[in-house]
């Protein structure tokens, strides 16, 4: 497989590249640190996938997708989740208007917050399921209903969610199902003692940062085209396959050994569904274009593996009497499945 890169795709890339750099500089303005996870956001908006966004509050969660979001001079929309917050808070719902010449009625769609192109989803666990679920077509499915009509979203559709660690006062654990929409989970951590120096000093003055956009709404969804056409040898996408394989009890043709699977399978309840394979090629596509390589190797699948596996395995009652998490048993998955098959 020929991995030239067409002259079009090429300056793509470069684009890509540039903008990459500069982002990273506006953000760098408002955000200190959290370089990984600007990364992943990138990947996942490249990927018209969706973030999730763990950690406690304080961390600059909400800012970073605002800032985000100003950097691609997208149209931006924030909702804050709370425990009274219904459906069609989200969605938007049909009302009743009365033209005053004739005096007739008629009914028209007020459309919600959720017709933007960058959604901001704010402490998404502070809402019962029932709300939490409203965004669920919109995500999978690029569109609303809202009773007989669909209404079609405007591409890009980028939804980054917060989320509070569960055992914090006044959470509601979000649903498996909802969980799967998003293709990477992030754990935002605490900054180093150097990078809350930088922060201090940068929100008790006057001088504050303020970032400028870099790319564009139509840029946006060239590159997205773009990262889809990136080629990926055999090889690497039955290697995506066989991770995956590797997370479901009873699946023996990961080319793992069956005593490592043995002891990986021992905390698992259910393993991740295909979308996981499909978000680890993705994702590891648009880990090589921001890299400027027009090629997909293991090493993009190992890098995106903990995000998109982490809440996809569904873990039993031995995995938290040994105080076993997922990202322990990614680790051990990534040792067990060889990148190359046996032949």
């Amino acid at each position: 497989m020929s991995n030239a890169i067409p002259n079009d795709d090429a300056a793509a890339v470069a684009r890509l590249r540039e903008a990459r750099t500069k982002i990273k500089h506006e953000l760098g303005k408002v955000v200190i640190g959290q370089d990984e996870i600007i990364d992943s956001l990138l990947i996942g908006m490249l990927c018209r996938g969706h973030i999730l966004l763990h950690g406690v509050p304080g961390l600059g969660k909400t800012l970073m997708a605002r800032t985000l979001a100003k950097t691609l001079e997208m149209e931006f929309r924030r909702i804050q989740f709370t425990p009274d917050l219904m459906p069609a808070d989200i969605t938007g719902t049909d009302v009743m208007e009365e033209d005053q010449a004739t005096g007739k009625h008629s009914v028209s769609f007020l459309k919600g917050p959720i017709f933007t192109n960058f959604l901001l989803a704010d402490e998404i666990n502070r809402t019962p399921p029932k709300t939490q679920a409203a965004l669920l077509q919109a995500m999978q499915e690029g569109e609303v209903s809202v009773g007989r009509e669909t209404y079609k979203l405007t591409p890009p559709f980028f939804v980054v969610a917060t989320q509070n660690p569960i055992e914090m006062e006044g959470t509601y654990p979000l649903p498996e199902a909802q969980l799967d929409r998003f293709m990477f989970n992030l754990k935002v951590k605490y900054p180093t003692v150097s990078e809350e120096v930088l922060i201090i000093k940068g929100t008790t003055s006057n001088l504050t940062g303020q970032a400028g956009a870099v790319l564009r709404a139509e840029e946006v969804i060239r590159l997205q085209e773009l990262v889809r056409g990136v080629p990926i040898a055999d090889s690497v996408v039955r290697y995506a396959a066989r991770l995956v394989a590797a997370t479901r009890p009873g699946m023996p043709d990961s080319g793992a050994s069956p005593k490592a699977l043995e002891a990986i399978h021992k905390y698992i309840s259910y393993g991740a569904s295909p979308r996981a394979s499909q978000f680890l090629v993705l994702g590891s596509k648009a880990r090589a274009i921001l890299a400027g390589r027009y090629h997909v190797d293991f090493d993009d699948i190992k890098a995106v593996a903990h995000p998109v596996l982490r809440h996809r395995l569904v873990l039993n009652f031995h995995a938290r009497a040994d105080n076993i998490n997922s990202d322990g048993l990614v680790n051990r998955l990534l040792e067990a499945v060889p990148t190359e098959e046996k032949k």
